[in-house]
């Protein structure tokens, strides 16, 4: 316990781990938006925002459960190519709101080559928004979901373990193994809803 008389407790977001506020100072200060994924076990959630003096403001917000009721995903909405598809349309959202750049915010989230984070940042990336970033952080394999269908492969002998692993798949009648062909279809969707000249938001 500290004992000091100049001992200072931390601010309650930096003791609950959701806030790193020396980092968020300074892109606040840039006053470039910020890109801001942040998952839980099931989805996923992707924002470009700007601060102003009044508050922060979303410039453009997506979510994984729009995957499942506008573009026919079957997958679980909260693994990697679930992140990509999001951060795809949060970009595409983006570009139709005049935003074309933006700097990642990853809060106080390990920044683990492979992630959900890059992952998501891939997405806005390719709808077209400028987020600077080390491309080596980003495996295409795992974006498009083909670790998943190799472990679907691996577990298929063992049809206990099988269905275990891979309920959430089987409840929507997709096959793990089938899961790149219907990310690339589910992502052909995505783009040409917003290239065809809707202006979706």
């Amino acid at each position: 316990m500290a004992r000091k008389s100049t001992y200072r407790v931390k601010l309650r977001r930096r003791r609950e781990g959701k806030t790193d506020y020396h980092a968020r100072k300074a892109m606040v200060v840039s006053e470039r938006p910020r890109l801001v994924p942040r998952f839980s076990a099931k989805n996923v959630s992707v924002q470009i925002i700007i601060s102003k003096l009044s508050g922060d403001i979303v410039l453009a917000s997506a979510h994984s459960r729009e995957l499942k009721k506008k573009y026919g995903w079957k997958a679980p909405t909260g693994n990697i190519p679930a992140a990509y598809l999001t951060g795809l349309i949060c970009g595409f959202k983006a570009r139709n709101n005049a935003v074309d750049n933006a700097i990642l915010d990853i809060g106080l989230i390990n920044p683990t080559k492979g992630s959900k984070i890059f992952a998501a940042l891939s997405g806005v990336v390719d709808a077209g928004v400028i987020v600077p970033h080390d491309e080596n952080k980003i495996i295409k394999e795992r974006i498009e979901g083909k670790h998943i269908v190799k472990y679907g492969h691996v577990l298929e002998a063992d049809s206990e373990g099988y269905s275990a692993k891979f309920s959430k798949y089987l409840e929507q009648k997709i096959s793990p193994k089938d899961l790149s062909e219907h990310f690339a279809k589910v992502k052909s969707t995505i783009i040409t809803s917003y290239t065809k000249g809707d202006k979706q938001t």
